[in-house]
């Protein structure tokens, strides 16, 4: 298990240096930072541009290998750069990646343990109403494009705020201004701001994983060891979650980082339409202004957050079938 973990943690980190690298690659000749000078008024002379550009190691000029380097150097000492602005990459986004990652981790935990309760009550409910009901929702949910999905729950929430005559979700920001600190009424301020955004992630989690785990509970109920445990008088319900779930739950296990990747990409636009300040928002806004450095440094911390995700579920899946011996 050790030595393999080990194996694994290797070849992941090789694809985290090959897709930052390709990253900053692409970056380095797609974007412009020197966009940002031009249609000032009046016009700062190309000298002086240039100058600016050299020290924040976005100069166009300079060949493509030697800012990659140089990049790479400061990454060693734990620097991610600057940005176009002159600020600290590393002070941005250690300020948003924990704001980024209560609302992604929170909004993937539960959509995974409501999806796949779902799933697996919809397998043993087969065909009745509350398959079909899970089901339709679903599939709709898997139809509709997630900024669709994110504005349609921010108009909802202020819709309900309406409808019952007080604020009691909030579709934009983290919290209300004047209400920083972890207070208690700080806290609700900051749960009423986390409900939408994280029911997006939720809602999106709840679909892929109750049809994933439908299927994976379905072919197991059918199973010759299920039907022995219901001959020998074992409740009904021991079975489901004794035998049957633990067996159903490890293919789903294994499309976890898969889903979790998918959830990365949807947290970019769920940051987006509700304002959410993360690091995800902080790296599109960076992106549109030709700021390569806090987009290059977001891919490597997502990078990272996917290699973690990925050992643990390797770890995960171990530990949910003590007959699989990893090696």
């Amino acid at each position: 298990m050790g030595r393999f973990l080990l194996r694994r943690l290797a070849y992941l980190i090789v694809l985290v240096v090959i897709a930052t690298a390709a990253t900053y690659l692409l970056a380095a000749v797609a974007l412009n930072p020197r966009s940002n000078f031009e249609g000032r008024n009046p016009p700062p002379p190309p000298e002086v541009v240039d100058a600016r550009l050299d020290e924040l190691n976005l100069n166009d000029k300079t060949p493509i290998t030697d800012r990659f380097t140089r990049w790479v150097s400061g990454l060693v000492r734990s620097d991610l750069g600057l940005t176009v602005d002159g600020g600290s990459v590393n002070d941005e986004m250690g300020r948003r990646v924990w704001v980024s990652l209560r609302l992604l981790l929170i909004g993937s935990l539960l959509g995974t343990l409501a999806g796949v309760a779902a799933g697996a009550y919809s397998a043993v409910k087969q065909y009745n109403f509350s398959d079909h009901a899970i089901t339709l929702v679903s599939f709709v949910i898997l139809s509709v494009n997630t900024v669709v999905l994110a504005v349609f729950l921010a108009n909802a929430g202020t819709s309900f705020n309406n409808a019952v005559g007080n604020r009691v979700v909030y579709n934009t920001g983290e919290y209300s201004p004047g209400l920083e600190g972890w207070t208690s009424e700080g806290i609700v301020d900051r749960l009423k701001h986390l409900i939408l955004p994280s029911l997006v992630l939720v809602l999106q989690g709840f679909a892929f994983y109750s049809r994933y785990q439908r299927n994976s509970m379905l072919d197991v109920l059918g199973s010759d060891f299920v039907r022995t445990a219901r001959s020998v008088g074992l409740p009904w319900w021991r079975v489901v979650v004794t035998y049957a779930l633990r067996n159903a739950i490890l293919p789903v296990i294994t499309i976890a980082g898969i889903v979790f990747s998918t959830m990365l990409g949807a947290n970019v636009l769920v940051e987006k339409v509700f304002s959410w300040p993360g690091v995800a928002s902080y790296a599109l806004d960076a992106l549109l202004s030709s700021d390569y450095a806090p987009v290059q440094g977001f891919v490597l911390l997502m990078a990272t957050v996917f290699v973690i995700v990925n050992l643990l579920v390797d770890i995960l899946y171990g530990i949910a079938d003590p007959r699989v011996t990893i090696g």
